[in-house]
Formats: structure tokens, sequence, C-alpha cells
């Protein structure tokens, strides 16, 4: 299994869940993904660790009923140091969200939006480095940036982590794979459908069985699964109206 002890700078380090309801959502996502829990304290606002095979994978939250924006997945970027990154996103046309702040002796973040209007996280390690297992069933594997303004886009990301992007050739749609000392981050898709958004996507073990859970759990299925060059692939929403993806990668046939 690929764990991981430290994200370098500019590549997705973690995700976490703005719940809409946080036992429901540990219901949902454990059926799909066979996470196990620990809820943290008030202290803490209730902060859950989503484990896999013992591994830190992901994490949810409460949804404040009074938020201006509605339950999400949100994904955090490793940064050696917040505070510049936040610099550095102002001079390139983007918005400080939120902080910085330090998270205890974790860590600390800030939320920003890129030039386009996307949300994504700036993570910077002290004693939590984020995920310690990706790229695996029930772990994240993928993240594309959707916005309207894929070229804008691209440019703030290449500005901000000195990412590479290569422009692929797929017909009816543009699509950039954002780089990083020679290993994919990410893509931008160019989408005016839905407000610009960071998309995340978790590996299965099999995506149409996923698919039947999600609808048996109440979630909605957006995108069917369907084959690519990558994995099969599909797009739901969970109860709450969270969008995620998830993948059965190429070469991994479904297991029982």
């Amino acid at each position: 299994m690929p764990t991981m002890a430290k994200h370098a700078e500019g590549m997705p380090a973690w995700a976490d869940l703005f719940a809409w309801d946080l036992e429901k959502a540990q219901d949902f996502y454990g059926a799909l993904f066979g996470w196990t829990f620990e809820t943290g304290t008030k202290e803490t606002n209730y902060y859950t660790m989503a484990r896999y095979q013992g591994h830190d994978v992901a994490a949810l939250m409460p949804h404040e009923k009074d938020a201006k924006f509605p339950p999400c997945w949100n994904l955090y970027f490793a940064t050696e140091n917040v505070d510049r990154a936040l610099a550095r996103v102002q001079e390139l046309g983007g918005k400080v969200a939120m902080g910085p702040m330090d998270v205890m002796d974790a860590g600390r973040m800030a939320f920003a939006m890129d030039s386009t209007g996307a949300a994504f996280g700036l993570w910077q390690k002290n004693q939590f480095s984020g995920a310690s297992l990706m790229d695996e069933p029930g772990s994240l594997v993928w993240y594309e940036v959707m916005t309207g303004e894929g070229e804008k886009a691209v440019s703030f990301y290449k500005g901000l982590f000195n990412h590479g992007a290569d422009k692929l050739p797929m017909e009816g749609m543009q699509y950039w794979l954002l780089k990083k000392d020679g290993k994919e981050v990410g893509g931008v898709m160019q989408s005016g459908d839905a407000p610009p958004h960071w998309l995340v996507t978790f590996a299965v073990k099999d995506t149409d069985a996923t698919a039947d859970i999600v609808t048996q759990k109440g979630g909605k299925v957006i995108a069917p699964p369907n084959d690519s060059p990558y994995g099969r692939y599909a797009i739901f929403l969970d109860p709450g109206g969270a969008s995620f993806g998830v993948i059965t990668l190429a070469g991994e046939p479904p297991k029982a």
C-alpha cells in the first residue's frame, strides 16, 4: 500500500467534509468505503477522523446551519508556509476565505479561493501530515477543479505551486493535467454548469456496486458509471448534497 509520511509542496494532502449530519454521514460513507470513525471532542467541534485499515484517509465535521455555503468536500494542498502561500494567492488574483490559524499542535491551515472562485485549503504540517494512505480503495486518488475559466485557473495554480500543465487532446472538452516534479497533481476541467469547485475522487473496488449503495443510502448518481482510460468512474451526491467521485482504477478488477 502506498502509505504517505509527508506530502510535498503543492500536492493534495487532505480532504474533509462539511457534513449535513455527522452521524448520518458516518453511516453513508462507512457503507461506501468501509471507513471507521473517531469523533473528536466539543473543543475540536467534533472533528471526526475517517480511517481505512488503520490509516487516516479523510475527516468529517458538522456543517453549521447558518453557514453561507452548502455541505461540501474540501481539498487541502500541502505547503511549507501557509502565510506565504496566502500572500501569493492574493498576488495571483485569488482571495483569502479564512485564516491563517493554528490547529492545536497538528498544523497550520487556511482557506482560499482561486482566481476563478474555486475554494481550497492550505495545510502546513506540524504533528499531522495529512492522509497516510492514498491511491488505494477506500482513499483519495484524484482531484479536479471544475471552472468556467480553465485557462485562468491553470495560470493561477502554476503561479501558486509551480505546477506544470498539459492540455489534453479531448474532443468536445477542455482539460488540463496539472503536474509537479513529474507527478500528476490533478486536473482542470472547463465547465460552466456549476459554480467553480474542486471535486475529490476516491478509489473503490467496484464502481457499480458503490453506485448501488449510494442510491440505497439516499444519495444520488450524477454521472453514472462509465469506462475511461484510467478506470471505471462515476460522480455522486451524498444525502446532504456534497459531490464526490469514485473510480475503480484500470488494471484493478472488482473484488468480492
